[in-house]
């Protein structure tokens, strides 16, 4: 069985070597190869549209996209000022678009002198973000659109207690008002109006657009959070919701355009912490669609909506309310608005409410396991308010896990201080039957069923264990509430890496080491969080039963050391997490380790300190 392993272990470490050689030697040069003739063709086909008048090349040969400053994009057209407790900006009358918005809630930094966060920018400024409303119709001149400068009477400011009314008439028998309201916290309502003065009947459709034209590089690059597209589309009968979602990536890669035909619902562009959704009217059909196009060299992407066309004849008017969502993904604030008002309780599985934005903190991405993640969710809350300390609420949260899972984890970690307990007979057996390893593994048999050792239960509780503790994972990466949060001395950020770094001496040292070429961003981030944790990790590792293999032994050394590594450019709130997680495990395992009267490496720490030599006791 021990040649076996050594053999199986060397064919894996064959096999990567091989696959590493391959992609260095073969599929990298090929890859460079077919990017160089792809930018070539660029190239080429830039030089072509450079000839268009207006269009500029920029320094990679390619058509370079308007790029205004914010100041000179906001300043292509009158506005009106957006002033609420949670928001500020404007509202453009060129288009009648909500294009410039802040949220004075939430900052970019954690400087004090931080600007807040900006959702929406204008458009010809870069990465332009901004919402939409109009009418669509066939053959219809005059309709109003992007380059329409609406009419407002001067001095007008949209706050919760006072909307604002803006209209334009197309001098060809049409007159179109809009009137835009706000509550005090993140749902705009626009209502459109528009009244046929001529002498036709005319056919009309109401639209509503969110757009975002080029994406900022960081967008997508966090995999475990969902990041683009997303909508909750209602069948016919106005009760059945299907939530539908497509990444940034494969939004552009794979499906291009996608239509939803739908019954009320929701849809929207949405990023780790912030959302705009558009919210027809929940008794209204309309088609959304997710679509992306191209402008030179900038990618659009697009979501919206369709209402059903109406007639419209001389003299009526048609009108139609579409509310728009722009902010913060806070859980409380979604869930408000999904019932229209006071949410549930959290301890509440349903509610007998009709929802008013159905399935509203869908917007949160709780991942496949949300039957998991919604409650932790909910207990880590409560924890926050009673501890008002996020990272205080992750240690408490952790250990209400650890006492759900207690029973379990018992189970598992006392068949582990078990088979630790009897590894030296196990190896004397091994070493008696080396040629027989059927003898060998009938003898090993027996030797668990007289200590009544169940080797499965070392793992069966654990992975009943890796949905929840994956759940809280996700909570954490999912939660704006641990953005910016501090915890004490130096994190003044739960959701950013650790600060320091052991190779400036924990900022003693004006130095960055992520400057460092190769190593620096391996190294950045490796600060005290990080080594607590890669220390708690060594000695998890050393309280666990030994690899029956030699050579796996020597790997599982090394695994503390590797997710040391790794885990230090993590948000610093999830290594405190599995920090803390590590140290409970061990006072557990410590305990039962202790029960059992079997070796380990707490007792040979403290014996060592003592100078004496370590016993197993009870």
């Amino acid at each position: 069985m021990q040649n076996d392993n050594k053999n199986t272990l060397m064919f894996i470490v064959s096999a990567f070597a091989i696959l590493i050689g391959y992609q260095f030697f073969i599929l990298g040069p090929n890859q460079k190869k077919v990017e160089a003739e792809l930018q070539a063709k660029k190239v080429a086909e830039a030089q072509i549209i450079a000839t268009q008048p207006g269009v500029v090349l920029g320094p990679d040969g390619r058509p370079a996209p308007l790029k205004l400053s914010r100041d000179a994009a906001k300043a292509q057209s009158p506005r009106l000022s957006i002033d609420t407790p949670a928001l500020s900006g404007s509202i453009s009358l060129k288009g009648a678009r909500i294009d410039d918005l802040w949220l004075k809630r939430y900052d970019q930094t954690t400087s004090k002198t931080s600007p807040p966060v900006e959702l929406f920018r204008p458009e010809g400024a870069e990465h332009a973000w901004f919402a939409d409303f109009g009418w669509a119709g066939a053959n219809l001149p005059g309709l109003p659109d992007s380059r329409t400068v609406w009419t407002a009477a001067p001095g007008q400011v949209l706050r919760p207690t006072s909307p604002v009314v803006l209209t334009h008439d197309n001098g060809q028998g049409l007159v179109f008002t809009r009137t835009i309201s706000v509550d005090a916290d993140a749902m705009f309502t626009v209502a459109d109006n528009v009244r046929n003065q001529g002498s036709q009947i005319l056919s009309l459709a109401p639209y509503a657009s969110v757009q975002r034209q080029g994406i900022p590089a960081k967008l997508g690059a966090n995999q475990i959070v969902h990041e683009g597209a997303i909508g909750v589309f209602g069948g016919e009968d106005g009760k059945t919701h299907s939530l539908k979602q497509s990444k940034y990536g494969k939004w552009k890669k794979d499906k291009p355009l996608e239509t939803f035909p739908s019954k009320g619902g929701w849809t929207g562009i949405t990023d780790q912490y912030w959302l705009a959704a558009l919210v027809p009217d929940q008794s209204q059909d309309v088609t959304a669609q997710y679509r992306v196009t191209q402008a030179g060299a900038v990618d659009i992407y697009d979501v919206n909506f369709v209402g059903p066309t109406k007639a419209l004849a001389p003299g009526q008017t048609l009108t139609q309310s579409t509310r728009l969502f722009a902010g913060a993904k806070t859980v409380p604030l979604l869930r408000q608005y999904e019932y229209g008002g006071q949410p549930p309780a959290w301890w509440k599985f349903w509610d007998s409410r009709k929802a008013q934005v159905p399935r509203f903190d869908d917007a949160i991405d709780w991942g496949i396991f949300s039957f998991f993640t919604r409650p932790i969710f909910n207990v880590l809350e409560m924890f926050f308010k009673l501890a008002g300390n996020f990272g205080v609420a992750i240690l408490l949260l952790t250990v209400a896990l650890k006492l759900v899972l207690y029973p379990l984890a018992d189970k598992s970690y006392e068949s582990m201080a078990k088979m630790k307990k009897v590894a030296p007979e196990v190896e004397k057996l091994k070493a008696k039957h080396k040629d027989d390893p059927a003898k060998q593994q009938q003898e090993m048999m027996g030797l668990y069923a007289r200590e009544k050792i169940n080797p499965m239960m070392g793992c069966l509780p654990m992975l009943i264990q890796i949905p929840v503790f994956y759940s809280l994972y996700k909570v954490l990466t999912v939660t704006i509430e641990m953005r910016h949060a501090p915890f004490f001395g130096w994190i003044r950020d739960l959701s950013a890496p650790e600060p320091t770094s052991l190779f400036n001496l924990f900022g003693l040292i004006p130095y960055d080491p992520g400057s460092l070429p190769m190593v620096g961003a391996m190294i950045a981030h490796l600060g005290i969080w990080p080594l607590l944790y890669g220390v708690t990790m060594w000695l998890t590792t050393a309280m666990n039963p030994p690899a029956a293999d030699p050579i796996q032994q020597k790997i599982f050394q090394w695994f503390p050391v590797i997710f040391t590594f790794t885990l230090s450019g993590f948000a610093v709130g999830l290594v405190i997490y599995w920090c803390w997680s590590n140290v409970l495990t061990i006072l557990q395992q410590y305990i039962i380790m202790r029960r059992y009267q079997v070796e380990n490496p707490i007792d040979k720490i403290i014996a060592r300190f003592k100078g004496k030599p370590a016993q197993a006791t009870r």
